[in-house]
């Protein structure tokens, strides 16, 4: 591990936010919440080797993460305590759509994104530090596979999170150099006396 004394790029010593599969988890688990929908038939949209798809008369959901955005600039603060640290905290936007399939997709869409306005649905998500920022949908989407439309229903919503990350960036214990200046007689500034030779 290195640290600010070594030069050189810095990687996080806080654990990472939840990515990847485990960002996956966690929306699942709103969705099968909120929906009662068995949790086999609430999958993740791209998967390394896609499972068959359920027969039209399945009810059943596809999700995925489709952006997110961190804000443009995070705000970086040094902790001195210890050896001291430096932390970036940013906020993301995770855009995420939720396809519904089979006979009741629909009411299984619009039980969902109604679902995400209730509190305690909405507490579920923030104790993985997901906060619900916006809902939409849900947009009619028909599947037409070997000449059948398949009924499918987008809800497409937004969360929003708070990230921060931890870097090794030490305390400054002592510094040395010298300060020049022109047409000062005496200059004061903190613990600083300047003073033209």
């Amino acid at each position: 591990m290195t640290d600010s004394s070594t030069g050189g790029y810095l990687i996080p010593t806080s654990p990472a936010p939840a990515m990847d599969t485990e960002l996956e988890d966690q929306i699942q688990a709103a969705i099968v919440g909120i929906t009662g929908l068995a949790g086999a038939l609430v999958r993740p949209r791209w998967q390394p080797t896609p499972p068959k798809q359920p027969a039209a008369d399945v009810n059943w959901c596809a999700f995925g993460v489709t952006n997110n955005r961190p804000d443009s600039y995070g705000a970086v603060t040094h902790d001195p305590t210890g050896q001291g640290s430096d932390t970036i905290q940013r906020h993301e936007m995770i855009d995420v759509i939720a396809s519904f399939y089979g006979p009741a997709g629909q009411g299984y869409a619009t039980m969902f994104s109604d679902g995400l306005l209730i509190e305690q649905n909405r507490e579920q998500l923030a104790a993985n530090g997901l906060k619900v920022f916006e809902v939409n949908g849900p947009l009619a989407a028909p599947d037409l596979t070997n000449t059948t439309w398949i009924r499918r229903y987008d809800v497409s919503f937004t969360l929003r999170r708070q990230v921060n990350r931890t870097y090794s960036v030490l305390n400054v214990l002592s510094a040395s150099g010298e300060i020049q200046a022109q047409d000062v007689t005496h200059v004061t500034a903190n613990d600083w006396t300047v003073q033209e030779n």
